[in-house]
Protein backbone atom coordinates (compact mmCIF):
# COMPACT_ATOMS: atom_id res chain seq x y z
CA UNK A 1 0.00 0.00 0.00
CA UNK A 2 1.54 3.67 -1.07
CA UNK A 3 2.49 5.81 1.29
CA UNK A 4 2.19 9.50 1.01
CA UNK A 5 4.78 12.37 2.26
CA UNK A 6 2.53 14.86 4.20
CA UNK A 7 2.06 17.79 2.57
CA UNK A 8 2.24 21.28 4.62
CA UNK A 9 0.77 24.64 2.76
CA UNK A 10 4.31 25.62 2.33
CA UNK A 11 5.11 22.21 0.30
CA UNK A 12 1.90 23.06 -1.84
CA UNK A 13 3.01 27.03 -2.67
CA UNK A 14 6.06 25.22 -3.73
CA UNK A 15 4.63 23.64 -6.61
CA UNK A 16 3.07 27.25 -8.21
CA UNK A 17 4.26 28.14 -11.09
CA UNK A 18 5.81 31.53 -9.47
CA UNK A 19 7.83 29.50 -7.12
CA UNK A 20 9.58 27.27 -9.36
CA UNK A 21 9.89 29.37 -13.14
CA UNK A 22 12.69 31.55 -11.90
CA UNK A 23 14.83 28.42 -10.60
CA UNK A 24 14.36 26.22 -13.63
CA UNK A 25 13.51 29.57 -16.21
CA UNK A 26 16.75 28.37 -18.48
CA UNK A 27 15.18 24.73 -18.80
CA UNK A 28 11.57 26.09 -18.96
CA UNK A 29 9.59 27.59 -21.67
CA UNK A 30 9.68 31.44 -21.87
CA UNK A 31 6.64 32.99 -19.41
CA UNK A 32 5.32 35.93 -18.25
CA UNK A 33 3.95 36.30 -14.19
CA UNK A 34 0.87 38.84 -14.06
CA UNK A 35 0.09 39.52 -10.70
CA UNK A 36 -1.49 40.93 -8.56
CA UNK A 37 -4.37 40.61 -11.04
CA UNK A 38 -7.31 42.87 -10.65
CA UNK A 39 -9.70 42.51 -7.70
CA UNK A 40 -12.36 41.20 -9.48
CA UNK A 41 -11.05 38.75 -11.79
CA UNK A 42 -11.58 35.66 -9.46
CA UNK A 43 -15.20 36.63 -9.04
CA UNK A 44 -15.10 36.80 -13.14
CA UNK A 45 -13.73 33.17 -13.36
CA UNK A 46 -16.30 32.03 -10.27
CA UNK A 47 -19.19 33.64 -11.87
CA UNK A 48 -22.16 31.45 -13.85
CA UNK A 49 -21.76 31.61 -17.58
CA UNK A 50 -19.21 31.40 -20.08
CA UNK A 51 -18.88 35.32 -21.14
CA UNK A 52 -15.38 37.42 -21.83
CA UNK A 53 -14.80 40.93 -20.38
CA UNK A 54 -15.56 43.88 -22.10
CA UNK A 55 -12.95 45.23 -24.64
CA UNK A 56 -11.26 41.93 -24.40
CA UNK A 57 -12.09 41.08 -28.24
CA UNK A 58 -10.15 44.36 -29.55
CA UNK A 59 -13.10 46.27 -29.21
CA UNK A 60 -12.46 49.41 -26.86
CA UNK A 61 -14.82 48.94 -23.59
CA UNK A 62 -16.59 52.40 -24.88
CA UNK A 63 -17.81 50.32 -28.42
CA UNK A 64 -19.43 48.17 -26.09
CA UNK A 65 -23.03 48.85 -26.49
CA UNK A 66 -26.41 47.27 -24.45
CA UNK A 67 -28.46 46.13 -27.21
CA UNK A 68 -31.39 44.92 -25.66
CA UNK A 69 -34.82 46.33 -26.67
CA UNK A 70 -36.32 48.66 -23.75
CA UNK A 71 -39.09 46.40 -22.91
CA UNK A 72 -36.97 43.70 -21.69
CA UNK A 73 -35.65 43.68 -18.06
CA UNK A 74 -32.34 44.96 -17.13
CA UNK A 75 -29.60 42.54 -16.90
CA UNK A 76 -28.28 42.34 -13.25
CA UNK A 77 -25.30 40.03 -14.23
CA UNK A 78 -22.04 41.74 -13.23
CA UNK A 79 -20.36 43.22 -16.00
CA UNK A 80 -16.78 42.89 -16.28
CA UNK A 81 -13.41 44.80 -17.84
CA UNK A 82 -9.72 44.54 -17.32
CA UNK A 83 -8.09 47.40 -19.78
CA UNK A 84 -5.14 47.14 -17.80
CA UNK A 85 -4.73 43.33 -18.35
CA UNK A 86 -5.63 43.33 -21.77
CA UNK A 87 -2.74 45.57 -22.50
CA UNK A 88 -0.80 43.31 -20.26
CA UNK A 89 -1.82 39.63 -22.70
CA UNK A 90 -1.57 42.22 -25.91
CA UNK A 91 2.42 42.93 -24.71
CA UNK A 92 2.75 39.50 -24.21
CA UNK A 93 1.58 38.32 -27.60
CA UNK A 94 3.39 41.03 -29.10
CA UNK A 95 6.84 39.57 -27.38
CA UNK A 96 6.23 35.63 -27.93
CA UNK A 97 3.70 35.74 -30.61
CA UNK A 98 1.05 33.83 -29.21
CA UNK A 99 0.59 32.54 -25.98
CA UNK A 100 -0.95 29.40 -23.96
CA UNK A 101 -2.29 30.56 -20.26
CA UNK A 102 -2.60 28.76 -16.76
CA UNK A 103 -2.89 29.96 -13.65
CA UNK A 104 -0.83 28.95 -10.13
CA UNK A 105 -1.14 25.18 -11.00
CA UNK A 106 -3.45 24.46 -13.46
CA UNK A 107 -3.92 25.09 -17.13
CA UNK A 108 -7.11 24.99 -18.81
CA UNK A 109 -6.34 21.73 -21.12
CA UNK A 110 -9.84 20.61 -20.94
CA UNK A 111 -10.96 23.67 -22.87
CA UNK A 112 -8.27 23.54 -25.67
CA UNK A 113 -11.21 22.11 -28.29
CA UNK A 114 -12.15 25.62 -27.84
CA UNK A 115 -9.27 26.83 -30.44
CA UNK A 116 -8.33 25.15 -33.76
CA UNK A 117 -7.02 21.57 -33.13
CA UNK A 118 -4.10 22.40 -35.25
CA UNK A 119 -3.13 25.28 -32.29
CA UNK A 120 -4.54 24.01 -29.53
CA UNK A 121 -4.46 26.63 -26.57
CA UNK A 122 -2.66 29.21 -28.81
CA UNK A 123 -4.34 32.53 -28.17
CA UNK A 124 -3.38 36.04 -29.99
CA UNK A 125 -6.34 38.28 -28.22
CA UNK A 126 -7.40 38.52 -24.49
CA UNK A 127 -10.48 37.26 -25.45
CA UNK A 128 -8.90 34.14 -25.87
CA UNK A 129 -7.45 33.82 -22.67
CA UNK A 130 -10.43 34.61 -20.36
CA UNK A 131 -12.33 32.05 -23.22
CA UNK A 132 -10.03 29.41 -22.52
CA UNK A 133 -9.87 30.06 -18.65
CA UNK A 134 -13.70 30.45 -18.01
CA UNK A 135 -14.67 27.32 -20.22
CA UNK A 136 -12.06 25.26 -17.92
CA UNK A 137 -13.12 23.28 -15.29
CA UNK A 138 -9.77 22.31 -14.23
CA UNK A 139 -8.71 26.05 -13.37
CA UNK A 140 -11.29 26.31 -10.41
CA UNK A 141 -8.85 24.11 -8.08
CA UNK A 142 -6.52 27.30 -8.23
CA UNK A 143 -9.51 29.64 -7.14
CA UNK A 144 -9.58 29.05 -3.49
CA UNK A 145 -7.52 28.54 -0.60
CA UNK A 146 -9.34 25.78 0.68
CA UNK A 147 -9.58 23.94 -2.69
CA UNK A 148 -5.50 24.63 -3.26
CA UNK A 149 -4.42 23.47 0.74
CA UNK A 150 -6.97 20.93 0.94
CA UNK A 151 -5.46 17.88 2.58
CA UNK A 152 -2.80 19.82 3.90
CA UNK A 153 -1.26 18.38 7.74
CA UNK A 154 -1.32 22.34 8.75
CA UNK A 155 -4.69 23.27 8.22
CA UNK A 156 -4.87 25.63 10.97
CA UNK A 157 -6.54 29.19 9.93
CA UNK A 158 -3.55 30.75 11.76
CA UNK A 159 -1.03 28.64 9.40
CA UNK A 160 -2.28 29.83 6.20
CA UNK A 161 0.71 31.37 4.10
CA UNK A 162 -0.35 34.08 1.76
CA UNK A 163 -1.87 32.27 -1.75
CA UNK A 164 -2.27 34.68 -4.74
CA UNK A 165 -3.88 34.20 -7.45
CA UNK A 166 -1.50 34.41 -10.46
CA UNK A 167 -1.97 34.49 -14.73
CA UNK A 168 0.69 32.81 -16.41
CA UNK A 169 1.42 33.61 -19.99
CA UNK A 170 3.26 31.04 -21.35
CA UNK A 171 4.93 31.01 -24.89
CA UNK A 172 3.28 29.22 -27.64
CA UNK A 173 4.64 26.58 -29.72
CA UNK A 174 3.46 23.37 -31.18
CA UNK A 175 4.08 20.42 -29.13
CA UNK A 176 4.98 16.92 -30.07
CA UNK A 177 2.27 15.14 -27.43
CA UNK A 178 4.56 11.49 -28.17
CA UNK A 179 7.39 13.64 -26.61
CA UNK A 180 5.94 14.49 -23.44
CA UNK A 181 6.72 12.54 -20.43
CA UNK A 182 5.49 12.46 -16.58
CA UNK A 183 8.45 11.33 -14.13
CA UNK A 184 7.79 10.42 -10.84
CA UNK A 185 10.78 11.02 -7.91
CA UNK A 186 10.18 9.51 -4.30
CA UNK A 187 12.67 9.88 -1.42
CA UNK A 188 15.18 11.74 -3.50
CA UNK A 189 15.06 8.81 -6.24
CA UNK A 190 13.77 8.93 -9.64
CA UNK A 191 11.72 5.90 -9.59
CA UNK A 192 9.29 6.06 -12.60
CA UNK A 193 8.57 7.50 -15.92
CA UNK A 194 5.09 7.68 -18.06
CA UNK A 195 4.08 8.67 -21.35
CA UNK A 196 1.71 11.67 -20.56
CA UNK A 197 -0.33 11.19 -24.01
CA UNK A 198 -2.22 8.27 -24.35
CA UNK A 199 -1.93 7.39 -27.92
CA UNK A 200 -0.07 4.29 -29.28
CA UNK A 201 2.97 5.08 -30.67
CA UNK A 202 5.23 2.64 -32.70
CA UNK A 203 8.81 4.12 -31.61
CA UNK A 204 7.58 4.41 -28.26
CA UNK A 205 7.77 0.50 -28.00
CA UNK A 206 11.06 -0.21 -29.32
CA UNK A 207 13.33 -1.41 -26.97
CA UNK A 208 16.63 0.42 -27.92
CA UNK A 209 14.09 3.79 -27.85
CA UNK A 210 12.70 3.07 -24.60
CA UNK A 211 16.21 2.24 -23.18
CA UNK A 212 17.73 6.02 -24.33
CA UNK A 213 14.71 7.53 -23.04
CA UNK A 214 14.77 6.08 -19.42
CA UNK A 215 18.80 7.20 -19.74
CA UNK A 216 18.91 10.52 -21.42
CA UNK A 217 15.84 11.25 -18.81
CA UNK A 218 18.02 10.06 -15.81
CA UNK A 219 20.78 11.57 -16.67
CA UNK A 220 19.63 15.00 -17.33
CA UNK A 221 17.64 14.87 -14.29
CA UNK A 222 20.38 14.15 -12.28
CA UNK A 223 22.77 16.95 -13.78
CA UNK A 224 19.95 19.52 -13.99
CA UNK A 225 17.08 18.77 -11.53
CA UNK A 226 18.04 16.60 -8.63
CA UNK A 227 20.29 19.33 -6.97
CA UNK A 228 18.22 22.03 -7.15
CA UNK A 229 15.05 20.72 -6.27
CA UNK A 230 15.38 21.27 -2.30
CA UNK A 231 11.26 21.99 -1.76
CA UNK A 232 10.20 18.78 -1.16
CA UNK A 233 12.41 14.92 -1.02
CA UNK A 234 9.06 13.59 -3.49
CA UNK A 235 8.07 15.36 -6.51
CA UNK A 236 6.59 14.80 -9.74
CA UNK A 237 7.82 16.75 -13.16
CA UNK A 238 6.51 17.13 -16.78
CA UNK A 239 8.70 17.57 -19.41
CA UNK A 240 8.88 17.60 -23.00
CA UNK A 241 12.14 15.58 -24.67
CA UNK A 242 14.13 17.40 -27.45
CA UNK A 243 13.87 15.82 -30.96
CA UNK A 244 17.00 13.54 -30.60
CA UNK A 245 15.66 12.48 -27.17
CA UNK A 246 18.69 13.74 -25.20
CA UNK A 247 17.45 16.61 -22.84
CA UNK A 248 14.49 18.13 -22.25
CA UNK A 249 12.20 21.10 -21.41
CA UNK A 250 10.22 20.86 -17.62
CA UNK A 251 7.05 21.87 -17.99
CA UNK A 252 5.62 21.99 -14.87
CA UNK A 253 6.04 20.58 -11.29
CA UNK A 254 3.37 18.82 -9.33
CA UNK A 255 3.28 17.51 -5.66
CA UNK A 256 3.62 13.45 -5.07
CA UNK A 257 0.35 13.05 -3.94
CA UNK A 258 -3.34 11.68 -4.83
CA UNK A 259 -4.16 14.95 -6.21
CA UNK A 260 -1.48 14.23 -9.68
CA UNK A 261 -2.56 11.74 -11.96
CA UNK A 262 -0.16 8.69 -11.44
CA UNK A 263 -1.63 8.11 -15.37
CA UNK A 264 0.37 4.54 -16.76
CA UNK A 265 0.99 3.48 -12.81
CA UNK A 266 -0.93 3.28 -10.15
CA UNK A 267 0.61 4.89 -7.07
CA UNK A 268 0.73 1.41 -5.69
CA UNK A 269 2.79 0.42 -7.98
CA UNK A 270 5.17 2.93 -7.68
CA UNK A 271 5.29 2.49 -4.10
CA UNK A 272 6.39 -1.37 -4.46
CA UNK A 273 9.14 0.53 -6.97
CA UNK A 274 10.66 2.54 -4.68
CA UNK A 275 10.76 -0.47 -2.04
CA UNK A 276 13.32 -2.05 -4.36
CA UNK A 277 15.71 0.79 -4.67
CA UNK A 278 16.16 0.79 -8.56
CA UNK A 279 19.25 2.35 -10.14
CA UNK A 280 17.12 3.25 -12.91
CA UNK A 281 13.64 4.68 -13.63
CA UNK A 282 11.10 2.38 -14.61
CA UNK A 283 9.33 3.39 -18.25
CA UNK A 284 5.73 2.94 -19.25
CA UNK A 285 4.14 3.39 -22.11
CA UNK A 286 0.98 2.67 -24.34
CA UNK A 287 2.00 -0.45 -25.66
CA UNK A 288 -1.23 -1.43 -28.13
CA UNK A 289 -4.11 0.54 -29.79
CA UNK A 290 -5.82 -1.99 -27.49
CA UNK A 291 -4.35 -0.50 -24.10
CA UNK A 292 -7.29 0.35 -21.52
CA UNK A 293 -5.66 3.86 -21.44
CA UNK A 294 -5.50 4.46 -25.06
CA UNK A 295 -8.17 7.54 -26.14
CA UNK A 296 -7.35 7.76 -30.18
CA UNK A 297 -10.62 7.56 -31.07
CA UNK A 298 -12.53 9.60 -28.16
CA UNK A 299 -11.67 13.30 -28.13
CA UNK A 300 -10.14 14.54 -24.88
CA UNK A 301 -12.35 16.04 -22.30
CA UNK A 302 -15.09 15.43 -24.28
CA UNK A 303 -17.92 16.38 -21.16
CA UNK A 304 -16.38 20.04 -21.62
CA UNK A 305 -17.51 20.52 -24.65
CA UNK A 306 -20.32 22.80 -25.63
CA UNK A 307 -21.38 24.49 -29.10
CA UNK A 308 -19.11 26.69 -30.41
CA UNK A 309 -22.07 29.33 -30.91
CA UNK A 310 -22.56 29.64 -27.86
CA UNK A 311 -19.49 31.12 -27.24
CA UNK A 312 -19.75 33.68 -29.98
CA UNK A 313 -22.91 34.69 -28.53
CA UNK A 314 -21.42 35.43 -24.97
CA UNK A 315 -19.03 38.46 -26.07
CA UNK A 316 -20.07 41.04 -22.72
CA UNK A 317 -22.65 39.75 -21.75
CA UNK A 318 -24.28 38.61 -18.17
CA UNK A 319 -25.78 35.24 -17.74
CA UNK A 320 -29.23 36.42 -17.89
CA UNK A 321 -28.59 38.42 -21.26
CA UNK A 322 -26.50 35.41 -22.80
CA UNK A 323 -29.41 33.04 -21.76
CA UNK A 324 -31.85 35.15 -23.71
CA UNK A 325 -29.31 35.51 -26.80
CA UNK A 326 -28.95 31.59 -26.70
CA UNK A 327 -32.61 31.44 -27.13
CA UNK A 328 -33.45 33.63 -29.71
CA UNK A 329 -30.56 31.71 -31.72
CA UNK A 330 -32.32 28.01 -31.07
CA UNK A 331 -35.39 29.49 -31.76
CA UNK A 332 -34.40 31.29 -35.14
CA UNK A 333 -32.71 28.10 -36.08
CA UNK A 334 -35.85 25.96 -35.43
CA UNK A 335 -37.73 28.67 -37.55
CA UNK A 336 -35.03 27.87 -40.17
CA UNK A 337 -35.40 24.21 -40.34
CA UNK A 338 -39.11 24.62 -40.43
CA UNK A 339 -39.00 26.55 -43.82
CA UNK A 340 -36.51 23.82 -45.70
CA UNK A 341 -38.48 21.38 -44.57
CA UNK A 342 -41.70 23.34 -45.94
CA UNK A 343 -39.38 23.82 -49.00
CA UNK A 344 -38.81 20.44 -49.33
CA UNK A 345 -42.68 20.10 -49.40
CA UNK A 346 -43.49 22.40 -51.76
CA UNK A 347 -40.41 21.15 -53.94
CA UNK A 348 -41.52 17.15 -53.74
Amino acid sequence: MSVFPPLTRADVLAFQFSSWYPLFAALTVKSIIIRPLPADFRAYLDADGVFVPMGSDELPVEAVVDDQDDDQDEDDSPQYAFPDLDAQIRAAVRQYGAVFPKLNFSSPKDASWLLPSSSPLKCTTPADVYLLLKSSDFITHDLSAESVFEGCVDAAPSDVPTYELELVLRKWFAIDRSREMRCFVQNGVLIGISQRDTNYYDFLNEPEMQQKVQESIHKYWRDHIQAKWTATASYIFDILLTRDLARFHVLDFNPYAPRTDALLYTYDELWDIARTSPSAPTLRVVDSPAHPAATRNAPAHQHNMVPFEAFSLSSGRGIDDFRRAWEEELSRGVAEDSDSDSAREEAD
